[in-house]
């Protein structure tokens, strides 16, 4: 027995009108089960929607470019099911015929083909994609064709996108459109400085140099992950006032700790890294200097500070950088959190992470432990105020008031901005952390 089955853009968090970037399939492609249909991208990763099941594809409702939301329809396909397949599918079409507004299903199920039909169903009209409301801040907002993410991009530029041409479909603005106009505004200037219009600074020209005039080169195209994220981090460092605070701390107890941890942690398949340690003493610190972990207001006269703690991690992947979130940190083991730091890894080294899994965060930390090095300037995650730079540990000759003593040192970068912290306020994060990790019972106090 076949039916026809849509298929729907599943939950995909707080995001709407995510452009669609790929279309992976075409009408009378079979597939299986996690087969990639189409790809999406976010303002901080991409995400691919899979087959639900095995089938063929009947046909599309998205091109690239289309926004799409939780709940919209992208194709419909054709599932060839046995006898007892299809008495499941049955009772399956009862509970899914009234599907909660707020929590739509990722398969809609549709009136079961006849066997002998020459012709599949009517594909039901694509669903309309709601008119994007202006945007407080913005100029005539309604007259600029854009997405809330690219929008959002613009206002961080500090772009009037009611300024910028759209070169997607009906003209509609793109995340590219924006950065192509703030790179024409910047070498827009003959005098070679130029003045960003509506970016409130000025820059000189980027040199523009023919470098095969002195050597072969190669041409490699920057990732996708890197592309996106390239513009978020140039506008964090410019737009902040960093300072980084270095300390060193002794965690020779710590790692001792950690390494009877690991014993018992292995027997579940739980790998219990200094990672997992730090986070927990992290949030020590965020406690006692809740500051850290806040957030601007959009006036710049104000904090949010929040009662949550939820700890970006970056992760290096193929691909680039990404900063999957575990969230409520304060409430979880270091078991738990250690078995999340795992699982999140993996997810995201295997390009897996959805938009959820990277928003949220209220603090970041960034360790170069496994590769090497010591001290670090790493770059506040806005709209975070602060990130922890975390380097390798190495045993060093430590003088204990009567002789050298060999104790495992730890280097600390903590990056913030100063326009909500201040030097001295630094500092005693810093050396308040660095007496947690020094001694990890300090967390019961």
């Amino acid at each position: 027995m076949a039916t026809i089955k849509e298929v729907l853009v599943p939950d995909i968090g707080d995001f709407k009108d995510i452009p669609v970037i790929e279309v992976l399939v075409k009408p009378g492609d079979r597939v299986k089960e996690e087969d990639s249909l189409i790809t999406l991208e976010t303002d901080k990763a991409t995400m691919e929607v899979p087959a639900p099941f095995d089938g063929v594809i009947k046909d599309l409702r998205v091109s690239v470019g289309d926004g799409v939301s939780e709940g919209t329809v992208i194709l419909s396909i054709e599932e060839i099911l046995t006898e007892e397949d299809s008495s499941k599918d049955e009772a399956a079409t009862v509970v899914e015929s009234a599907p909660e507004p707020e929590t739509p299903p990722m398969i809609k199920q549709e009136t079961p083909a006849a066997p002998a039909a020459p012709a599949a169903p009517a594909a039901p009209a694509t669903p309309a994609i709601p008119a994007i409301p202006p945007i407080k801040g913005e100029t005539n907002a309604s007259s600029a064709h854009a997405s809330p993410g690219v929008r959002r991009f613009a206002r961080e530029l500090g772009v009037d996108i009611n300024l910028v041409s759209g070169t997607g479909p009906k003209d509609r603005i793109l995340k590219e459109d924006i950065q192509t106009f703030v790179k024409n505004s910047i070498q827009s200037s003959g005098s070679g400085a130029a003045t960003g219009s509506g970016l409130g600074f000025s820059l000189p020209a980027w040199p523009v140099i023919d470098f095969e005039k002195f050597g072969s080169i190669e041409k490699k195209t920057l990732s996708r992950i890197k592309k996106i994220s390239g513009a978020a981090l140039h506008r964090n460092w410019v737009t902040i006032p960093h300072i980084t605070q270095h300390d060193e701390v002794d965690i020779t107890e710590l790692e001792a700790f950690r390494k009877s941890l690991a014993k018992d942690a292995e027997k579940s398949g739980v790998k219990v890294t200094p990672l997992a340690l730090i986070m927990k003493a992290a949030v020590a610190a965020l406690k006692q200097f809740p500051e850290f972990n806040s957030s601007l207001t959009p006036e710049g006269d104000a904090l949010f500070i929040k009662q949550y703690f939820h700890i970006g991690v970056a992760v290096d992947t193929p691909g680039g950088l990404v900063v999957p979130v575990i969230r409520d940190v304060d409430k979880k083991g270091i078991l738990q959190i250690a078995e999340e730091l795992g699982k999140v890894s993996i997810k995201a080294r295997d390009g897996k992470l959805a938009p959820a899994d990277m928003s949220g965060g209220t603090f970041s930390i960034s360790s170069l432990g496994g590769i090497g090095g010591s001290h670090f300037t790493p770059i506040v995650n806005a709209p975070e105020v602060a990130i922890l730079g975390v380097a390798r540990s190495a045993m060093k000759p430590i003088w204990n008031g009567s002789e050298f003593t060999p104790r495992l040192i730890l280097p600390l970068s903590l990056s913030y901005d100063h326009r909500v912290i201040d030097g001295a306020e630094g500092a005693r994060f810093i050396t308040y952390l660095n007496q947690v990790l020094s001694d990890i019972r300090r967390i019961l106090l």
